[in-house]
């Protein structure tokens, strides 16, 4: 057990070192309306748009999965002070309507890339963690790992909604 101020020393820390970004081909509905909360037109794509169908900062054609990955990771690392032979966590999250064949696919690219930039994948996660009702779309997140967060990204976690190791 830790005390509480290193605790969100942390997670402060953690959340620093993370970045996310969202691509979404279809609103979600909310639970108490029944209505989709974002009007985006079929063959259409929305990416960095938020968990919760908030704007994002490009719309436009589908496109195909390698070629999302690639936008995507580009922007994250772009954000991500990394160097060659650093570690990171990868998270694939689907939003909740996409498969996990669609997620793997993305998610072999983003390793991809992420080798080319000479970074290691030190733990991924693929599936879905944490969605958003019947959204179609993923949720890529790395973090940028070091000696302090590596052994709590292995650490096992058993709660309601999450469980790992």
């Amino acid at each position: 057990m830790l005390p509480l101020d290193e605790v969100v020393r942390l997670v402060r820390d953690a959340n620093a070192r993370t970045q996310t970004m969202v691509v979404a081909l279809s609103a979600c509905s909310l639970p108490q309306t029944r209505r989709l909360n974002l009007d985006l037109p079929a063959g259409e794509m929305e990416i960095g748009m938020g968990i919760h169908s908030e704007p994002g900062v490009r719309r436009g054609p589908l496109a195909p999965a390698n070629q999302v990955a690639d936008e995507i990771v580009g922007v994250l690392l772009a954000e991500m002070p990394a160097k060659h032979g650093d570690k990171v966590a990868v998270l694939a999250n689907s939003l909740g309507s996409t498969p996990l064949m669609e997620l793997y696919t993305l998610y072999a690219r983003v390793a991809k890339r992420l080798a080319s930039a000479g970074l290691g994948v030190h733990k991924a996660l693929v599936g879905p963690c944490y969605t958003s009702v019947e959204t179609a779309g993923a949720l890529i997140t790395l973090m940028h790992l070091d000696a302090e967060l590596t052994p709590l990204i292995d650490h096992p976690c058993d709660c309601a909604m999450f469980r790992v190791g």
